[in-house]
């Protein structure tokens, strides 16, 4: 699936992603903690502050506090959480389509 099919987003996750050299399952876990794709590069900056922990190791620290395990059970990466979310949205819209086609269809008796 390329970029294109994100929503804005996902898309903004896979450019977090990608700029600060994160795994998929630290990704997900920054996402369960509630952050800001856009506001990560405050929490990376090593050259100026060098006392801070570096990103991957500060989302998996604050992961660890918060959930009291080292990682999510199951880890999904950007793509395959979109791609399943689409088959959610198709499968909706297949059903949806299924139940009007079954109210349309004319009442025996001819409906009076």
């Amino acid at each position: 699936m390329g970029r294109k099919n994100l929503s804005q987003k996902l898309q903004d996750w896979v450019e977090a992603r990608r700029r600060f050299h994160l795994s998929d399952a630290q990704v997900q876990m920054a996402r369960e903690l509630g952050m800001n794709p856009k506001k990560l590069g405050k929490l990376a900056n090593p050259d100026q502050e060098p006392w801070k922990e570096p990103l991957p190791q500060f989302i998996e620290h604050l992961y660890l506090k918060r959930f009291a395990k080292e990682r999510p059970e199951v880890v999904k990466s950007l793509e395959e959480r979109a791609s399943a979310l689409d088959a959610k949205k198709a499968a909706r819209k297949e059903e949806k389509r299924r139940s009007r086609e079954e109210g349309e269809a004319p009442a025996p008796g001819g409906g009076r």
